[in-house]
């Protein structure tokens, strides 16, 4: 990068509703060096109407218009996953780097194959909960040994969403077909975290329940037959030898939303937790401990939905350094692929009863 700021634009950036609003927009444009080029969305209106809302130089209702915008330097796609696979091959063509949120892929197969165009290109995967500066601190606490050596962790993760009711707009939530349920998103996100902070999973049993086989469109009254779990509860070991429990509970309420990473070490514990309704990953972690240690820093940007920003913010942060400094340090594509193999392995347990090994992770 040779221009004084890198020029982002996000497919997805719609006024009314969406990740973007709440989490890319305020994050860009509370970096320095970081510009928001273009939005483009599904038809012109929204487009228009984003460029207008967001303070962005230009609109584009063909994302793929966008993507060969030589003005454009970082391509960012904030969709359903289905539309994840097109747009990115198509970004990754045209030399862009691109951060995509996660999952990647609706299956394995699908995020391997754009690890695989990756190139020289640089790229990021929307895992951010592990770039939380208190998930940071939690992991350095665990690493420097003043826990002593960590015997166990629980881990409760609700979120408010795939209950017994949803919005028709959100309906593909319930579909198998759209690659994003609770827990290729909420699972996802939660195992990344756990490795972040005790290290490469190993093993994983896994049962999953649909407690809400129908599922009631609050916007149409009518009915939808869910096809995705909404309990998951993983039984797994790190390559440590640390034993960990992971409940992914949907459908929570008020309170109910209320995230805890509790690890018992042989000299201390440590304890993570937080009470956004997106889930650990969009918003502040609060980190205690019995043992002393020094206070996270200070998010690098704050802002959107209740500090939604915070931890997308340091994702943009990584990238716009190791773009400038020609460094790949953020973790992109391949790190996606990890994670995928990892929650098909928690899939594949619950489907078959039995323990599933997990290979050692490709660097």
């Amino acid at each position: 990068m040779t221009q004084e700021e890198i020029r982002v634009g996000i497919i997805g950036a719609d006024t009314r509703s969406s990740w973007a609003k709440v989490s890319h927009i305020p994050a860009i444009n509370g970096l320095p060096g970081l510009k928001l080029a273009a939005v483009a969305t599904r038809n012109e209106q929204s487009a228009r109407e984003a460029a207008k809302a967001f303070g962005a130089e230009r609109w584009f209702s063909d994302p793929f218009e966008m993507i060969r915008d030589d003005r454009i330097d970082l391509v960012t796609i904030a969709v359903k996953v289905p539309a994840h696979r097109e747009l990115v091959l198509a970004a990754l063509h045209a030399g862009k780097a691109v951060y995509c949120e996660a999952p990647l892929g609706r299956s394995v197969a699908e995020t391997e194959e754009m690890a695989r165009a990756v190139g020289s290109n640089h790229t990021a995967i929307g895992l951010q909960g592990r770039h939380n500066p208190a998930a940071r601190r939690a992991a350095e606490l665990v690493s420097s040994g003043k826990i002593g050596r960590p015997l166990s962790a629980r881990i409760v993760s609700p979120t408010y969403g795939f209950g017994p009711e949803i919005s028709l707009a959100h309906d593909f939530f319930n579909k198998a077909s759209s690659g994003a349920n609770l827990l290729t998103i909420c699972g996802g996100h939660t195992v990344d975290l756990v490795e972040a902070v005790l290290g490469q999973i190993v093993e994983v049993d896994a049962r999953t329940e649909i407690r809400w086989p129908m599922v009631k469109l609050t916007d149409t009254g009518e009915e939808s037959v869910r096809e995705t779990a909404d309990y998951v509860s993983v039984i797994g070991k790190t390559r440590s030898g640390t034993a960990f429990t992971a409940d992914f509970d949907a459908g929570g309420q008020g309170e109910q939303v209320r995230f805890t990473f509790d690890i018992r070490g042989s000299e201390g514990w440590l304890s993570l937790t937080s009470d956004h309704p997106y889930g650990f990953q969009a918003g502040d972690l609060r980190l205690v401990s019995n043992i002393p240690f020094v206070a996270p820093d200070r998010a690098t940007v704050t802002g959107g939905l209740m500090g939604a920003a915070g931890n997308v913010g340091e994702i943009y942060a990584g990238l716009a350094r190791d773009l400038r400094a020609g460094t790949y340090s953020t973790p992109g594509f391949g790190h996606a692929v990890h994670n995928a193999r990892l929650i098909e392995a928690v899939r594949r347990a619950a489907d078959r009863g039995e323990r599933q090994i997990i290979p050692n992770r490709e660097e």
